[in-house]
């Protein structure tokens, strides 16, 4: 088996220039590509990414995106438009921000290309889509190819011009080591309204990266299956107590039924709206106030129904010496999840709250057309 390379840091500064809406240089054994996110994206910066490259520009999107602005019948992979001359950024911006401002502006001719989805182990493109789903951006970005001549003095070129440069293997291995070098890193009591006795784990990868938290109520029997919840973060549910969502009813139930119970843990997952992060689920959220379901809005800006992962939570479990489950859930993915990293699920316990007039049809969307189980 390959030994993959034991390091996030140089995803992790790039995703901190992506996140500033600089342009940075992803690269692999044959080529180099430079990326700039295509939200905020500006003229000034479009005519440097052509001035650095000296070849014609493209759009970058996924082929999901491409699939509901009628470019292609593919949803899987990455689609790279050819921009035309006159296609401004604010275009740029149009086409990958369905929930902007100028969302409603008439699509501009383009030319295009699918890129294969078959091919994503060898695609700068697919990569750099990768990049911007993991700094929680818009999954869109202007592209250019960096010409062959300056591969061979390409580190060199790429700090005279302070653009940071990154592996397309790092990218790719990215969220397996992430997941894979989780250990815990804090802990502490802290008692909760209901429970006194409460001890909050932080996890945290070796070398950077997202910081996940157990909850671990009571005194969990590791000898049995332990009453488990898996929670991805909801700022607007959890912490505001939003009526769109069912997430805050979801978290304080949990926390209340595993009391009553004796012991468990509920991991706190940060994965914020299905794992495209707190600013895409609040533009999902603009779409869905434009008819739109959960599903819908999270396709129309580019990402899949639902980006997250459970390889974190599998292996939390096993460092809290947990490896058999009773799994609080209406969720069949989490369950055939965990199964997939070794954590049998003993039992799955239902775990559903009464609707309101604003979470009625996100309920119904998880029903009909996720598979939850109500």
């Amino acid at each position: 088996m390959m030994q993959l390379p034991n390091t996030l840091q140089p995803v992790e500064r790039t995703i901190s220039d992506l996140r500033r809406g600089m342009t940075i240089v992803l690269r692999d054994a044959e080529k180099a590509l430079l990326v700039q996110p295509a939200e905020g994206a500006t003229a000034s910066q479009l005519a440097r990414m052509s001035g650095l490259s000296k070849m014609s520009l493209s759009l970058l999107l996924t082929g999901r995106r491409a699939k509901i602005l009628g470019l292609t019948d593919r949803p899987g992979g990455a689609v790279r438009l050819a921009l035309a001359d006159g296609i401004t950024a604010e275009t740029v911006r149009m086409m990958a921000d369905p929930a902007g401002p100028q969302s409603n502006r008439a699509m501009p001719a383009i030319s295009i290309s699918q890129i294969d989805p078959n091919r994503w182990p060898g695609t700068n493109e697919t990569g750099a889509i990768e990049l911007l789903k993991l700094a929680g951006l818009l999954p869109a970005a202007v592209v250019a190819t960096v010409p062959d001549e300056r591969l061979e003095y390409l580190p060199a070129w790429a700090t005279a011009q302070e653009l940071l440069t990154v592996e397309l293997e790092h990218v790719r291995n990215y969220q397996e080591i992430e997941a894979r070098t989780l250990g815990r890193v804090g802990a502490a009591q802290v008692p909760l309204g209901a429970e006194d006795n409460v001890e909050i784990v932080a996890f945290r990868p070796s070398d950077g990266g997202r910081e996940h938290l157990a909850i671990v109520i009571g005194a969990p029997n590791t000898a049995a299956p332990v009453l488990v919840r898996l929670h991805s973060e909801c700022f607007t549910g959890d912490l505001l107590g939003s009526l769109r969502c069912d997430c805050g009813d979801q978290l304080r139930g949990a926390i209340a039924e595993i009391g009553k119970a004796g012991g468990g843990i509920v991991l706190y997952l940060a994965q914020e709206g299905r794992g495209i992060g707190l600013v895409n689920k609040l533009r999902a959220y603009t779409l869905q106030d434009q008819g739109l379901d959960t599903i819908d809005a999270n396709q129309q800006l580019g990402f899949e129904a639902d980006e997250r992962l459970y390889r974190p939570a599998a292996e939390m479990l096993r460092q809290l010496g947990v490896s058999s489950i009773r799994l609080m859930t209406n969720n069949p993915d989490k369950v055939a999840a965990l199964k997939e990293w070794q954590i049998e699920v003993a039992e799955r316990v239902a775990h559903s709250f009464p609707s309101n007039q604003h979470n009625e049809f996100y309920l119904a969307t998880k029903r009909n057309r996720s598979g939850h189980l109500f």
